[in-house]
């Protein structure tokens, strides 16, 4: 009998209109382009998802200014992280994949690899919908694990196979857990990841530059730089409630802030 629970797991659709919202949070996108292009902002950064291309986005509510031109196609697979997790391969490769994919959520695919893909995507669908196999979600959690597994190859086809070790791969895995759970906004030094962690702040640092090329600084400053953004965009949201939400020690405090990370001052991304 088919685990009615796993309708809740994965979502399969024609459309990335929810992407960034709230019933899409806890999820994957992972996304085929078939006809068209989307343009879109992530991350900071502008972006296009055209024809044959893939779009794996982690983080949806990044995913902002969304302009789809008239013929654009697409095929959605919205995985639940929990279970994406449990499908996922047991490879370190995945941290370097996750982090590339947090810069750049477009991989540009070829001929055979957008073959491959829309076959995988077919496979996901076809599994989720024959809800009369006695394997439902044994089957289910075999397709997605193939997809997974083909998308590794995609980025290491695209970007190189660097090996990341286990033990730097364990200490990234729970660093970007605790980026995650949003204590970015009351915690912003290294020292204080470091000591959730149970290593040094300099090995930490060392551990981010070698694995993703920035420091752990960095990706501190990138989360709360990114939420910042977000609530700024909430014209609702004063300032100072702003800089309280962040635990900033003063509203001067938080201007500077916003001033170094964003370019402008508060006032200004506003507008």
């Amino acid at each position: 009998m088919a685990d009615e629970k796993l309708f809740d797991k994965i979502i399969i659709t024609d459309s990335l209109s929810e992407i960034a919202s709230e019933k899409m949070e806890g999820y994957l996108a992972h996304a085929l382009c078939l006809a068209g292009s989307m343009e879109f902002d992530f991350n900071g950064k502008h972006f296009t998802f055209g024809r044959h291309d893939l779009m794996i986005v982690r983080k949806g509510g990044l995913v902002d200014n969304m302009r789809i031109s008239d013929d654009f196609r697409v095929m959605v697979i919205y995985i639940n992280s929990g279970f994406v997790e449990h499908c996922t391969p047991q490879s370190n490769y995945g941290m370097k994949g996750q982090l590339a994919l947090f810069m750049n959520p477009v991989m540009k695919l070829n001929e055979a690899q957008f073959a491959l893909c829309l076959q995988d995507f077919q496979g996901v669908r076809y599994r989720y919908e024959t809800t009369g196999f006695v394997f439902y979600e044994e089957s289910i959690r075999c397709a997605v694990q193939l997809m997974i597994l083909d998308f590794f190859d995609f980025h290491a086809y695209n970007y190189g196979e660097d090996s990341i070790t286990p033990q730097y791969a364990a200490v990234m895995n729970k660093f970007f857990a605790l980026l995650d759970s949003g204590v970015y906004r009351e915690h912003r030094e290294v020292t204080y990841y470091a000591s959730e962690l149970c290593i040094t702040p300099k090995y930490l640092s060392e551990i981010c530059k070698k694995v993703s090329g920035h420091s752990a600084n960095f990706w501190i400053n990138r989360y709360t730089s990114l939420d910042i953004s977000r609530q700024l965009r909430d014209k609702s949201l004063t300032f100072v409630q702003i800089s309280d939400m962040f635990h900033f020690s003063s509203p001067g405090y938080f201007s500077r802030y916003v001033q170094n990370n964003l370019g402008m001052s508060p006032s200004d991304y506003r507008e």
